[in-house]
């Protein structure tokens, strides 16, 4: 066995080796309309990749399983659609940031994005900037940032997208997208439903997934409607409903579940006068959860946290070459829990942006921001980008940060165990990018070093109770591979490869230790062989051996695993406008686990059908 995962993870590299970005499955930024145009026009010297609907379809529909098989995130996931959270570069949950068009969206409470409570049906593509980017986004952005975007345009076309999935453990997906508009307005509606019974087989006599059951409902709404030439307004709201059942380790334990229920709600206003585009947005966020520490009972846990954002955004083109932005922002939160108080804290920031290309080979980007508020002491952040284009085959990219994460409402303020005197954690790094291109050929290699302080941990005090505290010095650093090659070998035969490799060292500065659930090695590859109307496809997932105790100790390390899958696809109608097609997952039925003890599904199966009008 050991020597079979061998020679696929060789293949695998030798996939990421000779591919990056295809037009049905990962995309570089420059091919794709975003809603959020900071991303295309602010990320000089790092690289930005979109998963598009089609690969977002290719994999299971919360957000977790796309972006574990084609990006160089690791996930920590407590069993299939349990929590999951992401180490991108080495850095901790919390210092992710996601961003729902353009709007940060981490928890007011814990700081993280919980990924299987996201539904991939609802948005248009999934886009993906490694690196600092604290300056645009705020709090979180160290490791990464995921932006979740829903596209407008004025086609005057209309589309709708039927997409319904079944397979083992009674797993449903299914979701529904229209888009239609006119020469004035514009609407994008999305709705998917995803449930499983979630009862698989674990690789232990006897065992099964037990209270494993889940349920979500997604909805997203965008319209945009142009009052004239100049002004246009722009709405967007999502609705997410879940419900988890927490699968047990052991059959003793009390059976639990978690219920959560949030919602969105963006309004914008975009003007354009001559070399002025003015974008006045105001967003409320409403985050709602339930924790039911025994499933028969009535008496929850609780958390909710209400959030008004209202943001100024101002560019000003000086010429075709020079432009500036300036962006204000004023962040108010109300949050109340079981055990947090209700608390209310306030957050201006200001950010001023440049970005330059003073000839057509080389561009260069700077920004700083700053933030006030009483609740913590803000620090100074700023960024600085370049891109230089040698020749039409390799660019070379650079980027330097200090970015930051503010201190959430738990570690605030928890019954008790609250710390008011946190700082917020910082981070300095630099990145450098080669790229290449020919033809249908993209590769990239990007090294990186992020130097994080004041890394804010939960520790035991003298009274034994755990509280937090500005603790750690953890840098971070590493090679990431993104490759990507297509081509008609044949007439009507196509071949596609695409991958990812990433190599990370994380530790801990004061004990020179690994960080725990943090992969030296990461892999992932996909190969796709088309004839007319016939497809078949590949994935593969490699993750490397990762240490569960601080200390490093060996009798407790997680083995690597190897996860593959298989798919195949048959399109029908005179303009290939059905789909049928089936997959296999984990083909080779390999016992793994991303977090200790909670094991994740052996082989199994489903079956879909697409119509796209």
């Amino acid at each position: 066995m050991k020597k079979t995962q061998f020679y696929i993870l060789f293949l695998g590299l030798l996939c990421s080796l000779t591919s990056l970005a295809q037009n049905d499955t990962v995309n570089v930024l420059d091919e794709v309309f975003l809603t959020d145009k900071k991303l295309k026009d602010f990320s000089t010297g790092q690289q930005v990749t979109v998963l598009n609907d089609s690969v977002l379809k290719k994999n299971g529909a919360l957000l977790t399983s796309a972006l574990n098989f084609n990006t160089n995130i690791y996930f920590k996931e407590n069993g299939l659609g349990m929590v999951s959270s992401p180490s991108f570069r080495g850095t901790t949950a919390s210092q992710t940031a996601v961003l729902w068009n353009g709007i940060n969206i981490n928890s007011q409470f814990n700081g993280q994005t919980d990924f299987n409570t996201l539904n991939a049906g609802g948005f248009d593509n999934i886009s993906v900037r490694g690196g600092g980017g604290s300056v645009i986004y705020g709090t979180g952005a160290i490791g990464g940032t995921v932006h979740l975007n829903t596209n407008l345009d004025f086609t005057e076309k209309t589309t709708q997208d039927i997409f319904v999935q079944y397979g083992s453990f009674n797993t449903l997906d299914a979701r529904y997208k229209i888009k239609t508009s006119g020469k004035k307005w514009s609407l994008s509606v999305a709705t998917a439903r995803n449930s499983s019974d979630n009862d698989y087989e674990w690789p232990i006599e006897g065992r099964e997934n037990e209270n494993g059951e889940f349920y979500n409902s997604n909805l997203n709404l965008g319209f945009a409607y142009r009052l004239n030439k100049k002004n246009t307004l722009k709405f967007y709201s999502e609705i997410f409903d879940g419900e988890r059942h927490f699968s047990l380790i052991r059959p003793s334990e009390t059976k639990t579940k978690y219920q959560n229920f949030d919602t969105r709600n963006l309004l914008e206003w975009v003007g354009e006068f001559d070399d002025f585009i003015s974008v006045a947005r105001l967003a409320h966020l409403n985050e709602n959860y339930k924790f039911y520490g025994n499933i028969a009972s009535d008496n929850p846990s609780f958390g909710e946290a209400q959030t008004l954002i209202g943001k100024y955004d101002l560019n000003y083109s000086v010429s075709k070459t020079l432009e500036f932005n300036a962006v204000l922002t004023n962040t108010y939160t109300d949050g109340t829990g079981s055990g947090i108080e209700e608390n209310t804290r306030n957050i201006f920031s200001s950010a001023l942006l440049m970005k330059h290309k003073p000839f057509q080979k080389f561009q260069y980007e700077l920004g700083i921001r700053k933030e006030i508020t009483n609740n913590y002491k803000s620090p100074f952040l700023f960024s600085a980008g370049t891109n230089y284009d040698f020749t039409d085959f390799y660019s070379l990219k650079m980027n330097i940060s200090r970015n930051f994460r503010i201190p959430t409402y738990n570690d605030l303020y928890w019954a008790g165990a609250g710390n008011l005197n946190l700082r917020p954690e910082t981070s300095n790094q630099v990145e450098l990018g080669n790229h290449f291109k020919h033809k249908d050929f993209k590769f990239s290699l990007t090294g990186y070093y992020i130097h994080i302080d004041e890394m804010i941990r939960w520790l035991p005090s003298e009274g034994g109770v755990w509280r937090p505290i500005n603790e750690e010095k953890v840098e971070t650093y590493g090679l990431e591979v993104l490759g990507g090659w297509e081509r008609e070998i044949l007439k009507n035969h196509q071949l596609r490869f695409s991958g990812t490799y990433a190599y990370t060292v994380s530790e801990n500065m004061n004990t020179g230790y690994q960080l725990i659930y943090v992969p030296f090695h990461k892999t992932t590859g996909a190969l796709t062989y088309a004839f007319k109307d016939f497809s078949i496809d590949y994935q593969l997932l490699y993750n490397g051996e990762v240490f569960t105790r601080s200390d490093n100790n060996s009798r407790y390390n997680m083995d690597a695993y190897m996860v593959s899958n298989l798919g195949i696809a048959y399109d029908l109608g005179e303009k290939n406008i059905y789909k049928i097609g089936g997959r296999v997952l984990n083909i080779f039925d390999e016992e793994y686990q991303s977090v200790e003890n909670r094991w994740m599904p052996g082989r199994n199966f489903n079956i879909y059908l697409n119509l796209n009008f």
